[in-house]
């Protein structure tokens, strides 16, 4: 898998430092992009724990999880049992959607990443119990680094195109107005991000 930052991104960057909407925005972050680490399962994990929690908090809980297993691996994940995982601040589900990927991560792994489509793509990891499509498009942004991803599920996109358009008042509007974005939203994403949190999101 590709690791370090796309090869997509600077034609990203040109193209979206120009539109009317968001150039400002590219132009403040000039030497930052998305940086792919190129590991499936940690950033499957690291999604799960940062769902539906501020990035503050991701993080937080996010470093007690490495801190009790170590490396994320399937099998430094299975030698914790599901309460041991939760009381790294997890709640119950989650900690158990984890132990249960680990159990079921061979089944997770493609041979060829680069011939499904994005939406081939998350079909499959949403079969997966406790991998929903924010969850699922978060590995495609991440670890796949398909460029032309918006997660109209993701309160902070939806937050942050809201600054820029006010009237965009409506899930539809702000999906809408994200086309505007393509071929290049997932680098569009990145910078929606960076907009509102003091650090790099990763997962």
């Amino acid at each position: 898998m590709e690791t370090g930052k796309p090869t997509w991104w600077d034609d990203a960057n040109a193209m979206l430092s120009q539109d009317e909407i968001i150039g400002a925005v590219v132009r403040s972050y000039p030497n930052e992009s998305l940086i792919g680490k190129g590991n499936l399962f940690s950033t499957l994990i690291r999604s799960i724990v940062g769902q539906q929690i501020s990035v503050i908090a991701a993080d937080a809980v996010w470093g007690r999880l490495v801190e009790l297993v170590g490396e994320i691996t399937p099998e430094h994940i299975l030698k914790h049992t599901p309460e041991e995982l939760a009381s790294c601040g997890l709640s119950r589900p989650r900690s158990s959607y984890i132990h249960g990927l680990a159990l079921e991560s061979e089944a997770l792994i493609l041979e060829n990443w680069n011939e499904p489509s994005d939406e081939e793509l998350l079909k499959h990891f949403i079969q997966f119990r406790g991998v929903g499509p924010w969850t699922a498009e978060m590995i495609l942004i991440f670890t796949l680094m398909r460029q032309d991803i918006f997660s109209i599920g993701d309160i902070g996109l939806i937050r942050a195109v809201q600054q820029l358009v006010p009237e965009a008042d409506t899930k539809e509007k702000v999906l809408e107005i994200s086309k505007r974005w393509a071929p290049y939203r997932t680098a569009a994403t990145w910078y929606l991000w960076r907009m509102l949190d003091p650090v790099p999101v990763e997962y």
